[in-house]
């Protein structure tokens, strides 16, 4: 039986057919426009603010005049007159089709054939209606592009969570709570720039594909160049290029762009994401600590206020941010204290006199970073910076010069998640070498759970290294969560404009 959805898609092909055989293209080339809605509203706001005699001349002057585009969102007949909203990125309008039977009869025909989705360009006179609606008075319209599909049903509100992420147009198109999200997303990206850039930051691009996956614990995706006859990785950092060069003389870098983890899908994580590193030579972690509430302070002050709705809680990011150490952080919240467990085991049994599931392949680091998520990061609902993290944790990151279980390390929280990390880098590159080899020995340990994990070591890097590295801070910033928190959002899906998805059957 023939649906509903697909009777309404047959007969808009059914107009299209129409439009073709009177000769009309329902797909022609561009339109000149003179305003978009929002630039047509201001200027009837400005003509209404000047006195009579101006605006009966601007008027006769034809100053009202516009020329616009966008996709029909609404329309309603009233007998011989008909309004219709349309839409373009900047905003909507409302059109007035007034007394359509005056209309020559292409055009006549033409109205009849239009249906709510299709893009038209309209030309008329600006007015505010009698509801204090603005308004084109339109002598002529134009089609631009016809719709073959409907929109969803009640397309103000589309709600559908599978059809929101699957057709991103359409969620786009419907809600417009979903294309301020990503507009804020754009401006946080510019701000984070703007900030660094301010701060003599160099903005550079590293390799996506790696021939070692190095720079973060995690699993890579692999892929095969043909060529070269080579396998290489997809990054899961640009931590360790990144380092290089400032080896290579550069003081201050930043690289904004994709990393890819072939990981777990949640509300917190996707399997592609953006990423800000920034590495800035003779800075420690106190410094980046520091620039980042500053940075986040400001960009939230530009973009959206000095504070933002998250849930039921106000988040306020003004500077300074508390500094809890980790080890008083899980003490605190989940009552044990890891220096009392040296080893995995010992810890291990700790956590399951708690009731917790505590996998036996997991190491020493990764069970101290499931009780941050078990415990303390859904505790963490104002910007709050842990510090002080286990060696084991962070192979990356110098040691604390009076505890050497220790590193200068620390992650930013706000609304319960993780948004930013970062140390004060090691630039031994002797111990870096003995460090990545306890971190492979340790990979080894867990074969058969991590079976994919790469076991070599980046032995460029470590040669750079031998060149000597000045000290350095370095930060890596979440963008997709950071916009979460701005946002008030729940889900990383919401951040993203094309979330992964499992493939439908």
């Amino acid at each position: 039986m023939t649906s509903r959805l697909e009777r309404i898609a047959e007969q808009r092909r059914q107009k299209l057919e129409r439009l073709r055989e009177r000769g009309i293209n329902p797909y022609p080339y561009g339109y000149k426009r003179t305003h978009t809605t929002e630039q047509a509203v201001e200027l009837l706001q400005k003509w209404e603010s000047k006195p009579d005699d101006k605006k009966e001349a601007d008027r006769l002057a034809g100053k009202l005049q516009v020329k616009i585009a966008g996709r029909i969102t609404a329309m309603r007949n009233m007998g011989k007159s008909a309004f219709a909203d349309i839409r373009d990125g900047s905003g909507k309008i409302q059109l007035l089709f007034q007394d359509i039977n005056k209309y020559d009869k292409e055009q006549i025909q033409l109205f009849n054939d239009l249906d709510i989705g299709d893009i038209i360009g309209a030309n008329g006179p600006l007015l505010r209606t009698k509801s204090g609606e603005p308004t084109v008075w339109v002598a002529d319209f134009t089609l631009l592009a016809k719709s073959l599909q409907p929109l969803p049903e009640k397309w103000h509100g589309l709600s559908d969570v599978e059809i929101r992420y699957r057709q991103r147009y359409l969620d786009l198109i419907a809600n417009a709570e979903a294309r301020e999200i990503f507009r804020v997303r754009s401006l946080v990206i510019t701000a984070i720039r703007d900030f660094l850039n301010q701060r003599g930051f160099l903005e550079v691009e590293t390799p996506v594909l790696q021939p070692s996956a190095g720079g973060a614990l995690a699993r890579p995706f692999t892929t095969h160049h043909h060529a070269l006859d080579q396998d290489f990785y997809l990054r899961i950092a640009p931590e360790l290029h990144l380092k290089r060069l400032i080896i290579g003389g550069f003081d201050k870098v930043y690289e904004l762009g994709r990393i890819f983890r072939n990981e777990g899908v949640s509300t917190k994580h996707n399997p592609e994401f953006t990423m800000l590193e920034s590495y800035e030579a003779y800075a420690d972690y106190n410094d980046i600590m520091s620039m980042v509430e500053e940075m986040v302070s400001e960009i939230s002050q530009q973009v959206v206020g000095d504070k933002v709705k998250f849930g039921e809680e106000t988040i306020k990011f003004k500077p300074p941010w508390p500094r809890l150490e980790l080890r008083q952080a899980i003490k605190k919240y989940g009552g044990i204290d890891f220096e009392d467990y040296p080893d995995a085991k010992s810890l291990r049994a700790a956590m399951q006199g708690l009731k917790m599931e505590a996998d036996p392949k997991k190491d020493r680091g990764k069970l101290i970073d499931e009780l941050i998520s078990t415990f303390v990061e859904p505790k963490l609902i104002q910007p709050t910076f842990l510090v002080d993290y286990p060696v084991e944790m962070s192979p990356l990151a110098k040691t604390k010069p009076d505890n050497k279980r220790l590193v200068e390390r620390f992650e930013a929280f706000a609304g319960g998640m993780e948004i930013a990390n970062a140390f004060t880098e090691l630039n031994d590159p002797l111990e870096q070498r003995e460090r990545f080899l306890q971190q492979q020995k340790g990979q080894q340990k867990g074969r058969q759970a991590e079976a994919d994990v790469e076991e070599t070591i980046d032995q460029d890097f470590l040669l750079a290294l031998e060149y000597g590295m000045p000290p350095a801070g370095g930060l890596g910033v979440g963008i997709d969560r950071l916009v979460m928190v701005l946002t008030g959002q729940q889900s990383i899906r919401e951040v993203i404009l094309f979330p992964q998805l499992k493939e439908k059957p």
